[in-house]
């Protein structure tokens, strides 16, 4: 599964070397813009494209990055997402991957992400091997995100900022693969029914824009002929 890792998702316009070079360095791609390489969207107007505040303007929207950590466990591949907590102004307990705004400090992408991952859990980026990226996440909400991809390896010790996340967990890769637990539902808000993927996963609700990423990591790697 790693190799298939490595094949769907790394170095779609750059080497593979190049990815192995910015991870190991601490950095991205040296000011390689990973959206211009690729120029796929996705978003929360793909389920809803009746809502018209579901669509922001392009030059409204405000970058920012995740990292979509898959850690390499001796019982297989697992998913790291955490749990907000509950006193925070903006999607206060829900589910998500580390990450936040492009700051102008950082390099690009990948160096945001990493960096975000530091200081939210504690993840050390000498752990991740960064693979690439998935299709760039826009929002409701206004955030183009890009969900960049990292193989980790065990024996880092995470520790999480007690004031913005609740909890970190994993996920089985194999779960989100599994297209019987890609959930779709709905909710009235605003004035419109908005439709928005869902993962029930044991105690957490994965949903909106996370679930929408997994659905894309799942799109990427599914097996030949797989719906």
């Amino acid at each position: 599964m790693q190799e298939r890792i490595r094949q769907r998702i790394g170095g779609q316009k750059r080497g593979q070397n190049d990815l192995q070079k910015g991870a190991k360095n601490g950095a991205g791609l040296n000011g390689y813009s990973l959206e211009r390489a690729i120029g796929h969207s996705r978003g929360d107007a793909d389920l809803n494209p009746h809502v018209d505040d579901m669509r922001v303007d392009e030059a409204e929207l405000r970058p920012a990055a995740v990292l979509i950590p898959i850690i390499d466990r001796p019982e297989g591949l697992t998913v790291l997402l955490t749990q907000r907590t509950d006193h925070l102004d903006h999607h206060p307990g829900q589910v998500s991957f580390p990450g936040g705004r492009i700051e102008e400090s950082d390099r690009d992408e990948i160096d945001a992400a990493l960096r975000e991952t530091e200081e939210e859990i504690g993840l050390d980026r000498s752990y991740v091997e960064v693979i690439g990226h998935l299709d760039q996440y826009r929002t409701g909400t206004g955030f183009d995100i890009t969900p960049v991809v990292g193989l980790v390896r065990e024996g880092f010790t995470l520790k999480l900022d007690e004031f913005e996340v609740a909890k970190a967990f994993e996920v089985s890769l194999e779960f989100v693969l599994d297209p019987t637990n890609h959930k779709r539902e709905s909710k009235f808000w605003r004035g419109a029914m908005r439709h928005y993927y869902v993962f029930p996963h044991d105690d957490y609700y994965i949903w909106g824009a996370t679930a929408g990423m997994l659905v894309n990591l799942h799109d990427r790697l599914r097996d030949e002929g797989e719906s």
